[in-house]
């Protein structure tokens, strides 16, 4: 049976654990203390009398601190304990673990209390099958304090940990023997300091007294801003605002600060993606400009900081390329993976440029636009150069990275995820149907931003020109008739790769579709091959290949369905949406908690319960994202100019719901919806709308 895990997280930071606290190496998955693609502990285990613990409750305070209240033995025997011990956890760049031992006698007792401590400072690439590394080691009993050092050239990774409590200090662990008065307690602080030598962000609050402070204080208040800006949730539906709440708190967990950068960006998420990934980040983006505006500016700045400026195979880096990973491990640093900087994703470029600018439609920042401007004009250069591989005008993707690059450069990466409905893999280099899509909207998009912020009216023309016979090849190329679908993709030699996919979900999302065949692919998106009753499959049953527990042919990714939801209400399908966003949601009612990353495709009515995969990361940005982005579409939220406009389509059973104080350029602006019985019409042309409550002077 597999054992529940538990963590404290703090923007790329975490430390992940059995259910009573203890962390021991598990092939399986990170658990330890690991911060910036290292583990910096691989064993904390807590024995009282030499007896492990059991767990009698565990209370979550918050992303970033946990209590475990234990009695020594199994489950059997706690009834009749005597003693306990609480485990105070918190976490922020550093990690603290406040030890209290409760005497529930009317006598004096005596414990020996020990902490077994280790690290393997494993690359997080590594988590499987760790490689051999022999740390040194200080124990200094006197100074109360453990510490783990690891050295490799120039690449020095230490933990040390310290006590407020005399304490043996030995190579494997400390041990505190200590005497509790009758019905008393006892307490002490392990603190521990992940170091990062030679880094800026090494030991920012290294001190107990500071962590404490930053903890209590800071990051308190902190949350407490993050949600005092987002806009304010009301619902008839109690669950909705519980999930709201819920992804909110886990988007405000999942910011960290990069090395050598001042601001906090969106990492993947726990526990895999701890780390900077421009296409989960910029999605997040997407996804959230309605309640956090704020994550945009920064990771815009980030991607052009490292935006490819070279020819380079191994990094899978080109001239204006925008970047897929960002790693700091050990096998990072020394090339054993591409991953200190690497680029091998062909749908971050585009994303680039449609991020930038959806923000300023929605904040009317212009500045930004122009700070910007030789990035996104390298991002849209980019696109008709090395992603125009064939020469045919379609953006392709082909790895330079032959050895240990990642072979399928869009969201869909894993090895086997590009195939046809007999499992053929099309021949490189590959040009999947989305991705057509995001260039024909970067390319308007950038048009847009040519001509009315960067005052160069030649080059829009231009790139709306390219829009346009894009459009129409690829109407005419990927369309299959026969099936009423696109290809999937198309093959070097122009033949269509013909699985049915949820990928015509993005392609509603650009606008590249001719809006007499929506209505067709509306039909496919939300009939049973590709609608499991708790959302839209990555690959529609029926198919050779068609696994439901497999990542991208047939399981449901939250973030996959919040863009299918949004291209279905542009064209009109306003009840399709609804039932997509109503079986998400009922994802994470069912479950309870964050969403998952994903979850298995087979039918709602036969599971009758959301099937999670082993793998699946919980939380992720932008399956959290993807909530607040099915909730945006609900109300129909976009910006018009300087106003909001509200168009509702709110599923049955989900009555009233309330956005209160949305961000923008208008200041802040509330919208409204309420379930509808009568079914709408789909629209032919953009979409309708009812304006919103009048727009505020922002508070």
């Amino acid at each position: 049976m597999k054992q529940e895990l538990f963590h404290v997280v703090a923007g790329n930071s975490f430390a992940m654990s059995d259910a009573q606290g203890d962390m021991e190496v598990n092939p399986y998955a990170p658990i330890g203390l690991i911060s910036f693609d290292t583990r910096f502990l691989s064993r904390w285990v807590l024995t009282l009398d030499g007896q492990r613990m059991h767990t009698l409750s565990r209370d979550e305070l918050a992303s970033f601190e946990t209590r475990f209240v234990l009695v020594p033995g199994t489950a059997s025997h706690y009834v009749d304990a005597d003693v306990s011990v609480i485990r105070h956890r918190s976490i922020d760049d550093s990690f603290n673990e406040r030890l209290i031992v409760l005497n529930h006698s009317a006598e004096p007792a005596e414990f020996t209390l020990r902490m077994e401590i280790g690290s393997d400072f494993a690359d997080t690439s590594e988590i499987r099958r760790p490689g051999p590394r022999r740390p040194t080691v200080s124990a200094d009993s006197a100074h109360r304090e453990l510490r783990l050092c690891y050295r490799r050239e120039r690449f020095v990774r230490e933990t040390r940990v310290t006590s407020t409590e005399p304490v043996e200090v030995d190579q494997h662990g400390m041990t505190f023997r200590i005497r509790v008065a009758p019905n008393g307690e006892w307490h002490a602080d392990l603190h521990v300091v992940m170091i990062i030598h030679g880094a800026r962000g090494q030991d920012l609050r290294s001190s107990l007294e500071a962590h404490r402070r930053y903890v209590q204080l800071n990051m308190r208040e902190d949350l407490a801003r993050w949600f005092d800006h987002a806009p304010q949730l009301l619902a008839d539906r109690e669950s909705l605002e519980s999930a709201y709440t819920q992804a909110l708190t886990d988007l405000a967990a999942l910011r960290y600060m990069p090395l050598s950068y001042r601001e906090r960006v969106p990492v993947g998420g726990l526990p895999w993606a701890m780390t900077l990934y421009g296409r989960d980040s910029m999605i997040t983006c997407l996804q959230t400009l309605p309640f956090t505006p704020e994550l945009t500016p920064a990771t815009l700045h980030l991607l052009a900081l490292l935006q490819g400026g070279q020819l380079d195979d191994y990094h899978d880096e080109e001239p204006g390329k925008i970047l897929a990973e960002l790693r700091y491990g050990e096998a990072a640093a020394f090339g054993e993976q591409p991953t200190a900087l690497y680029y091998g994703a062909a749908d971050t470029t585009p994303l680039f440029v449609v991020l930038l600018d959806e923000y300023e439609r929605w904040t009317g920042d212009t500045d930004l636009v122009r700070q910007l401007h030789h990035p996104a004009r390298m991002a849209l250069d980019w696109m008709d150069t090395y992603g125009n591989l064939c020469g045919d005008g379609y953006l392709r993707y082909q790895p330079r990275n032959t050895v240990n690059g990642v072979a399928n450069q869009t969201w869909r990466n894993s090895p086997d995820a590009v195939v046809d409905r007999h499992g053929r893999q099309p021949a490189f280099p590959r040009a999947t149907c989305e991705l057509q899509g995001y260039a024909y909207d970067a390319k308007l998009r950038g048009a847009r931003l040519a001509r009315e912020v960067w005052g160069d009216p030649a080059y829009a023309d231009r790139l709306e020109a390219d829009a346009a016979r894009l459009r129409e090849r690829f109407n005419r190329d990927f369309w299959l008739p026969d099936r009423g679908y696109y290809a999937f993709a198309l093959t070097p030699e122009g033949e269509p790769v013909d699985a049915l996919t949820s990928s015509l979900g993005h392609l509603l999302f650009t606008g590249i579709v001719e809006p007499e065949r929506a209505e067709s692919l509306a039909a496919h998106l939300c009939g049973p091959e590709l609608f499991s009753g708790w959302g839209v499959r990555t690959y529609a049953a029926g198919q050779r290949p068609y696994n439901p527990v497999g990542a991208h042919l047939g399981s449901v990714w939250p973030s996959d369905n919040s863009l299918i939801a949004a291209g279905l209400r542009r064209y009109g399908y306003d009840t399709q949406a609804a039932a997509i966003a109503a079986g998400i949601f009922a994802v994470v009612e069912t479950l309870g908690g964050s969403v998952p990353e994903v979850i298995a495709g087979y039918p709602r009515e036969v599971t009758k319960y959301p099937v999670q995969l082993p793998a699946a990361g919980r939380p992720q940005a932008w399956a959290s994202g993807g909530l607040l982005m099915l909730l945006a579409t609900m109300l129909g939220l976009r910006p018009c100019g300087d106003n909001l406009v509200a168009d509702p389509a709110v599923p049955p059973g989900y009555g009233r719901i309330e956005l209160l104080d949305v961000p923008g350029r208008w200041g802040h602006a509330d919208a409204y919806g309420r379930e509808q019985a009568a079914h709408r019409h789909p629209r032919r042309s953009a979409p309708g709308t009812e304006p919103a409550q009048p727009p505020r002077t922002a508070r």
